[in-house]
């Protein structure tokens, strides 16, 4: 039982991170654009190797 005093902060710091990370990712536009990335590689303009 006494684990839990350990554990508990560290899972409270732990999710504080989390939440901190996210809404900093968010605010700096890590998630602006979330459809270029993976059409990208289908309009590959380098022509084939002989």
């Amino acid at each position: 039982m006494s684990v839990i005093y350990i554990v508990l902060p560290i899972a409270i710091v732990l999710a504080v991170a989390a939440v901190a990370a996210f809404i900093w990712a968010t605010r700096t536009g890590q998630y602006d654009d979330m459809d270029s990335p993976a059409l990208r590689m289908l309009n590959d303009e380098e022509e084939p190797r002989a």
